[in-house]
């Protein structure tokens, strides 16, 4: 291929980056591929890319060459040192105007670094997600991109042309805002990931260890509920999960050790949440877990040394199911309320403009998250474009009402057979105090004006007036300051 020819740069030939530079190739597009390791480019252009628009490079200087300009390169190296390594020997090659793209999972604070470092430089510079996995990558993922808005109208006719589309066709993939607004909005897509598989994890264990049942059981009432509102794709694989067999016929996840692993983002967004001062319990709940489950070695000594006392299972199995069923949509909805909450906080503190209906619609197809429940979402924004809370959605208001009965015996049912739901329980707890006019925080602010004299405010008087009690009597008028709520 000669100079100026290739319609993208791809660096990366891992697993992601090799079925993404299929799926741009596949769309017309031609592309330089670009490996550290020279050996994998050689592998890839005689293996899945002989006889297509591809042409290796064995320097970036060649790819930065083969690039027609503006260019537009794509990076999918692992977060971390290695994106910044990279940046640092691609801009001695790149021109006023080029677009470099970060398609990892890197952290949006370091994303709103480079940009401004790259942007200084007269480049472009987009952080965007990537949801999907390796089969997303291949044939459409949902792609979260932000950034340098100059380089939208550039890249979006490849991003949306490799995109997943709606049921609709919609293209699952629109520009998200500036900064690193991008891989942002994908790190709550990952913690909302992280809540949606803690909670199915609980209602399997219900099942399971609660209930007595089977894998084809389970399989089948998965299956029925991939049919109804619960349709998703994390639905859809735990029944095939279920479904799945050795070749001696024991199921596959029997055999499975019970200890999770995790990359990073789940705990990227509860730090977050916890800079951004918003309740996330429901996915800090699911990171704490996956915590819990790498401590097996611990947890087989004390099953072997703390005896609970619970009851055996004696519910109408029926009636039971139906409950979960109810539980698990209710606390759905939850996690997906405070995974907007925490987007809204971080767009006022970062100053971008996200269009919260265009992220739903971002995430119905190609995404590890895509489900049917998602057009709800983006239908009460379009009701509301200003909502604060998905549960002030007349639609999401009346299903978790609806469901709370179903909600509430589930969780009983889970303390008395003693099998732990943190999210499904985080998720009632932060309902019913959301829904509460007045908790006890009342008694909590005296015992801190007491102990340290941090103030509080009165319900007999206006809201920013702060007063201090002398509890003791000899504490004296002297405050700590005023107090942040």
């Amino acid at each position: 291929m000669q100079a100026g020819t290739a319609s993208v740069g791809l660096i990366g030939l891992a697993v992601m980056g090799e079925n993404l530079a299929l799926n741009v190739e596949s769309r017309g597009f031609s592309v330089c591929v670009y490996n550290r390791t020279r050996a994998r480019v050689d592998a890839f252009l005689g293996g899945r890319g002989k006889g297509k628009q591809f042409v290796g490079a064995a320097t970036l200087q060649e790819l930065v060459t083969a690039v027609e300009r503006p260019r537009r390169i794509i990076m999918l190296v692992k977060a971390g040192t290695a994106v910044d390594e990279l940046i640092d020997q691609l801009v001695p090659l790149l021109d006023h105007g080029d677009i470099l793209i970060d398609g990892g999972n890197s952290l949006y604070t370091d994303t709103i670094r480079r940009l401004q470092r790259i942007e200084s430089l007269g480049l472009l510079y987009v952080g965007s997600g990537v949801s999907g996995g390796e089969d997303g990558a291949l044939h459409g993922p949902s792609l979260m991109p932000g950034g340098s808005a100059a380089a939208w109208p550039r890249i979006k006719p490849v991003f949306q042309a490799i995109c997943a589309r709606t049921p609709e066709g919609d293209p699952c993939c629109e520009w998200i805002g500036d900064g690193g607004a991008g891989h942002f909005v994908k790190m709550v897509h990952n913690g909302i990931e992280y809540g949606d598989m803690q909670l199915i994890g609980e209602v399997y264990d219900l099942m399971r260890r609660g209930a007595g049942m089977t894998n084809p059981e389970m399989r089948d009432v998965f299956a029925e509920w991939n049919r109804g509102e619960l349709d998703s794709y994390l639905i859809e694989i735990t029944r095939d999960i279920l479904g799945f067999n050795e070749p001696d016929g024991t199921a596959t996840v029997d055999r499975i050790l019970d200890a999770a692993g995790q990359k990073g983002t789940g705990k990227w967004t509860v730090s977050t949440a916890l800079d951004e001062s918003q309740p996330l319990s429901l996915i800090g709940e699911a990171v704490f877990a996956r915590f819990l489950s790498a401590a097996k070695a611990e947890r087989i000594i004390a099953a072997q040394r703390i005896l609970p006392q619970v009851e055996r299972f004696a519910a109408d199995r029926t009636a039971f199911l139906a409950d979960l069923r109810e539980a698990l949509y209710a606390a759905k909805i939850v996690s997906y309320a405070q995974g907007y909450q925490l987007m809204r906080a971080a767009a006022a503190t970062n100053r971008w403009h996200l269009n919260y209906g265009s992220v739903a619609l971002v995430w119905r197809g190609g995404c590890i998250i895509r489900s049917a429940f998602l057009a709800d979402i983006k239908r009460a924004f379009d009701r509301d474009p200003g909502l604060v809370n998905l549960l002030l959605d007349p639609f999401f208001c009346e299903a978790v009402q609806t469901r709370q009965t179903g909600w509430r015996r589930a969780i009983v049912a889970a303390v008395r057979l003693g099998i732990p739901v943190p999210c499904l329980g985080a998720a009632l707890a932060y309902f019913d105090g959301y829904r509460t006019e007045r908790l006890p925080a009342n008694l909590l602010q005296a015992q801190r004006d007491y102990f340290g004299a941090h103030t509080y405010e009165r319900v007999d008087q206006p809201r920013g007036a702060f007063f201090h009690t002398d509890w003791t009597g000899h504490g004296g008028a002297t405050t700590s300051q005023s107090y942040s709520a």
